[in-house]
């Protein structure tokens, strides 16, 4: 027997039927198909590295890859870095498979090294795969993959269509000649290489089992050609079986791999609008054919079900959709931190997207906003938000239409869009079809925060401090089993001594079942430190990570943001030696909170709720208080918390989660001397937070960095703010208005065009209500007021000079009749 079909054996024995000893010690002091697993003499986990418990082969089978992420397109190549091969392969033995289904071929280098290749996927996140290195008899090796979205890809990953907007206009007017492509030649090691030309489409009777999705390989644009890095062509139409295809991307591979085999190492470009390869019939008259184009979609759209119920409520205001961080994320493609390049939407200086795709559907809502903040919608300019069919981002399970990746959004969104509104002018009717929404129902969340020593401000306003040691629930929400847990731990001085405070070194959460992520202070000063299910994660290539029930952005070292499938947001930073933690929550949570956060249900005095349902006065003291929060402390069942050194076992995990021995420093017992008091009041003024860790830690510093998170939540609770909006005011047929801002407080005035006359208000106001003050007027056939006021004064000017004429005539007459009486 071959020793790659050993685990295979032992795992046999293991699991015989009959009288035995079970497995062998040999079995269980290996990773080989163990990976994950904590029991037995030695240890697979990932927290096995910190507590130096591993099986000696952790790393051979329990693999290290890099790169570890790269597009759901595939075709790059990774290394499995700890495993070795002692005989190179020209790819014969080793087989990648991803998601135990899909295999592609690996190979062994010069060095010994393992390679893998990413398969193409149609779902984006964290891709489990295994390896087999004796031809597919065995997979003992097992990682994961992190398959993002194409646009999140480094653009050294990519070929690159040399003015792409070209591209995806050519054939249409002064849209011709050659077309270029450029690529980075050393990302793929070829002395020749094939250029292919893949399409997209997405078939079968919409929303049903029959709806797939499918890339295709159509045809070469160019074989064997030398790995130059650059290529240039003259656009031919395609043949006429191929012109069905309308949206693609196109892929250079080796040439040594046969046309349009799958799962090779390759570059890909961009998915684009298939201009350029479209029909005479295009090239002749492209207006009249995206017309007929623009048609056959809205026939479509017709027949499908209506998505827009679902969506959620644009913000009204900018500040909101910024602030609104658990349900909108900043749409790449208008972002105010990026100089706000909005290539669809001209007007506006920032968009937001909602994170989740809705729940039956998939779509996806998108709202965008002026540089005053006003939200701009399609009825008033061609530059507002468009809902989407297909949510950009996709949606789980994905794989499916309409919740493919960037895909199902440019079959149904974008290439509509380029039909309608680019290469043909008649956007209404693509308008007419991706109306924006209003916020007239939108409803803000509920924040909550805690910070410095720790502090709380809870969902309903509340605040008061908890310096306890140990591991406490901050939420728990029996709606959708949300909870979040922090860990606490004393502060240090300048000298290294501990203080009588504590702050927030660690927070995790989970809902119902998705991953568990946490977020801690790493070692390094300044930085955070983020696990999925205990295991540390790496952002050196991506910043956003699809997660089981929940996306992970890392926008800097020291911030984190969780965005739940519920709707609810995490984020987590770093303010002073503490972490700050703040919790959004839509509406749909009231009152199923509970925690050191509140009960959320906008009655302050029921705050203090103790576990036992005991619920302490708003005047408890502040030893009270402290009883209250030691009474949520985590229960070692319901952990969610990483104990991955000896240190965090030993004072958390092996400890009551509450340390009754803790003597804080508790509000109103810190004394400061006449010159630190002089300081902290210049700095904290009137914030009892600041003045209170002053006195705690002794530093200015300290206090300086929980005024400033107390001044952050502040501002977001303003941002918060409900506002009242009325709704979108028509113009009147045949008139105009001059605002497109609804919100209370709002005036807008209307105005006729040439030719007709304004009956009602020529103005409207928003009123707290919610309603305008006058509905909109009518413009009417017939003079306008202008015109009439023009043939009055016109018609007095006339009277006066005909009267003045009259005047000067008589009084010459009468002077005749003088001059003719002298001698």
């Amino acid at each position: 027997m071959k020793l790659a079909l050993l685990p295979w054996a032992l795992l046999l024995l293991a699991t015989a039927p009959g009288r035995g000893p079970g497995p062998t010690a040999d079995a269980q002091e290996s990773c080989s198909l163990r990976c994950g697993h904590l029991e037995g003499p030695c240890s697979c986990h990932p927290t096995c590295s910190g507590l130096s418990t591993c099986c000696s082969d952790f790393r051979d089978f329990c693999l290290e890859i890099s790169p570890y992420s790269g597009s759901l397109m595939g075709g790059k190549d990774f290394v499995l870095q700890k495993l070795k091969s002692s005989s190179r392969t020209d790819g014969v033995g080793v087989i990648c498979r991803f998601k135990e289904s899909i295999e592609t071929i690996g190979h062994v280098d010069f060095s010994g090294q393992v390679h893998c290749v990413s398969p193409l996927l149609y779902e984006s996140g964290r891709i489990p795969f295994t390896v087999s290195l004796d031809n597919g008899r065995s997979f003992p090796h097992a990682g994961t993959w992190l398959a993002v979205h194409p646009n999140k890809v480094s653009e050294t990953e990519k070929s690159h269509l040399v003015n792409e907007t070209r591209w995806q206009y050519y054939g249409t007017q002064d849209a011709a000649g050659n077309l270029s492509l450029t690529w980075n030649s050393s990302a793929l090691p070829a002395q020749a290489v094939t250029i292919e030309l893949w399409g997209y489409e997405e078939t079968g009777k919409p929303y049903s089992g029959e709806w797939t999705a499918k890339w295709s390989y159509l045809y070469p644009l160019a074989s064997n050609i030398p790995n130059s890095g650059f290529f240039t062509f003259t656009p031919e139409p395609a043949l006429p079986n191929y012109q069905e295809w309308k949206v693609g991307a196109l892929r250079i591979i080796d040439s040594k791999n046969y046309p349009g085999q799958k799962d090779v190492q390759a570059l890909w470009t961009n998915d684009h609008a298939l201009a350029w390869h479209l029909g005479d019939d295009f090239r002749e008259d492209p207006v009249a054919w995206a017309l007929a184009q623009c048609g056959a979609w809205e026939k479509l759209e017709d027949q499908m079900p209506d998505f827009l119920e679902e969506l959620p409520d644009c913000p009204c205001t900018l500040e909101q959709a910024r602030a609104d961080s658990g349900r909108f994320h900043t749409d790449y493609g208008c972002d105010i931190e990026q100089g706000s390049v909005c290539t669809y939407h001209p007007g506006a200086v920032h968009c937001v997207r909602s994170v989740q795709a809705s729940p039956r559907y998939g779509a996806g809502q998108q709202c965008c906003y002026t540089a005053d903040g006003t939200q701009l919608l399609t009825a008033d300019s061609s530059s507002g938000s468009t809902p989407d069919r297909g949510h950009d981002w996709g949606a789980p399970p994905f794989r499916t239409p309409p919740r493919v990746p960037g895909m199902s959004h440019w079959l149904y969104d974008v290439l509509s869009f380029y039909y309608c509104c680019l290469w043909a002018p008649d956007c209404s009717r693509y308008m007419q079809r991706r109306p924006s929404n209003d916020c007239r129902t939108y409803r803000p969340p509920h924040l909550a925060s805690a910070f410095g020593d720790p502090h709380f401000v809870t969902f309903d306003g509340t605040k008061f401090t908890f310096n306890g040691r140990g591991e406490y629930v901050l939420l728990e929400a029996v709606l959708t089993d949300l909870r979040v847990q922090a860990r606490a731990q004393p502060g240090l001085t300048a000298n290294g001594t501990q203080t009588r405070g504590t702050g927030l070194t660690a927070v995790a959460v989970q809902e119902d079942d998705s991953d568990v992520v946490e977020v801690r202070l790493a070692h390094k000063a300044g930085a955070l430190e983020v696990l999925l299910n205990q295991e540390v994660l790496s952002f050196a290539e991506q910043s956003w990570m699809d997660l089981k029930g929940m996306f992970l952005s890392v926008a800097t070292e020291d911030k984190v943001s969780v965005m739940l499938a519920s709707g609810a947001g995490l984020e987590v930073g770093i303010q002073g030696p503490f972490l700050s933690v703040s919790v959004l929550l839509p509406e749909k949570f009231l009152t199923h909170t509970l925690g050191l956060l509140g009960t959320l249900n906008n009655d302050p005095t029921d705050d203090f709720t103790l576990r036992s349902g005991e619920v302490l006065p708003p005047s408890a003291s502040p030893r009270d208080l402290f009883q209250y929060g030691a009474s949520w402390a985590v229960h070692n069942a319901s952990s969610l918390l990483t104990y991955d050194s000896w240190f965090l076992r030993h004072n958390f995990l092996y400890q009551p989660r509450h340390d009754p021995t803790f003597e804080p420093l508790f509000p109103g017992e810190a004394t400061l001397s006449p010159g630190q008091a002089h300081e902290a009041a210049e700095l904290c003024g009137d914030d009892p937070f600041c003045n209170f860790d002053v006195a705690a830690t002794g530093s200015l510093s300290t206090g300086n960095a929980t005024w400033v998170a107390h001044q952050l939540h502040q501002r977001r609770v303003q941002s918060l703010q409900p506002v009242v909006s009325c709704g979108r005011l028509a113009p009147p047929l045949n008139g105009h208005k001059d605002s497109i801002r609804y919100l209370v407080g709002s005036t807008v005035r209307f105005h006729c065009n040439n030719g007709y006359s304004l009956a009602g208000a020529d103005t409207s106001t928003c009123q707290a209500d919610g309603t305008w003050s006058t509905p909109t007027p009518e413009c009417q056939p017939g003079r306008s007021y202008a015109v009439l006021l023009g043939i009055i004064f016109g018609g007095l000017t006339v009277v006066a000079a005909v009267a003045l004429a009259y005047v000067l005539l008589c009084r010459q007459k009468g002077n005749m009749h003088v001059w003719g009486s002298q001698p």
